[in-house]
């Protein structure tokens, strides 16, 4: 069953007006959606993204003339919010990562807790699987993504392995790929005994495959350029490399203060070439010891809030 992370902290935190027009870029199983909807008033309005189909077929169910489910990546949320007519909304969530439903299938393959097909696509219906990939791909681009992803220190070692299984049979199953990456570690280097040896190999060719950060990094300024005056983004992330995009954003877009000091130049003349987008709100929320005693997955949750400042100048109209 999906439990949905810093459920209340995360919608408490968009500071829904009934009114309002709202975004939940990840719908996964609809637990955020459905609270926001029930915060909204009749005018209200909810666009929610999933590039999972099964996601998609759920939201479908959802009899709601309010709500709306766009069978795509949040990446693309500006292109297809101004195709509705809306060119700025009043919030934002993003719940980045995998969905406990999709890591308790088997057969999407993104754990080896259960023996299933090595495929690790968020969305089943295009893209290359994991075992495609890993038939394919050369030693040196395997370690560089085990590496970079996964900050994994055995890396070249586990690369290694990989390569030297597949030449004997295809790679094709998540409890043969995994057994190979345990047997890596545990040849090479000493196990951590909280965490299986290839947790970290799974969620990097996983955040690998779906292109996660990077569509991270390009989403995150599109919700800047969306959001109305007052509106707020929330970010859920689940791994370090995520909140570090996310936490540097933020404060990039909240600093103005990026010139040399001693410069000869006015705050006004400064925040003309460096306009103050976004100003932080509270301190990062992270789950308490009943919810993660509850839901173990929302251990690693990082929440981060930000909330839009005024454009310079005339902000543009929306509609709906």
């Amino acid at each position: 069953m999906h439990v949905p992370v810093l459920l209340k902290e995360a919608v408490d935190a968009l500071n829904i007006r009934a009114d309002g027009v709202y975004v939940d870029g990840t719908f996964g199983r609809g637990g955020h959606s459905r609270q926001i909807l029930s915060r909204l008033g009749e005018s209200g309005r909810l666009i929610a993204f999933d590039k999972d189909p099964a996601a998609v077929s759920e939201a479908r169910a959802i009899q709601d003339g309010r709500f709306q489910v766009i069978h795509s990546s949040y990446a693309g949320m500006r292109e297809v919010l101004h195709s509705l007519g809306l060119s700025r909304v009043d919030g934002i969530l993003l719940d980045l990562g995998v969905s406990s439903v999709q890591l308790d299938e088997a057969v999407r393959g993104f754990s080896f807790r259960f023996d299933g097909p090595l495929d690790m696509r968020m969305d089943s219906s295009r893209g290359k699987t994991a075992a495609a990939w890993l038939a394919i791909v050369s030693e040196t681009e395997l370690k560089e993504v085990i590496r970079t992803y996964g900050e994994e220190r055995y890396a070249g070692q586990i690369a290694g392995a990989i390569i030297m299984a597949r030449a004997r049979q295809p790679i094709d199953t998540t409890l043969q790929f995994a057994e190979i990456v345990a047997a890596a570690v545990r040849r090479f280097g000493r196990q951590d005994g909280r965490q299986h040896p290839a947790t970290r190999t799974f969620q990097a060719i996983r955040i690998y495959l779906n292109q996660e950060l990077e569509e991270l990094s390009v989403t995150l300024p599109q919700c800047v350029e969306l959001l109305k005056t007052g509106g707020r983004l929330v970010v859920i992330s689940f791994h370090s490399l995520e909140d570090r995009i996310v936490k540097r954003f933020m404060r990039a877009q909240a600093n103005t203060d990026v010139l040399p000091r001693k410069l000869p130049i006015r705050e006004k003349e400064s925040r003309m070439h460096n306009p103050q987008q976004l100003q932080i709100v509270g301190k990062k929320i992270r789950p308490d010891e009943c919810e993660v005693a509850a839901n173990p997955r929302a251990r690693s949750a990082v929440m981060r809030v930000a909330e839009k400042l005024a454009d310079c100048g005339m902000e543009q109209g929306w509609s709906n």
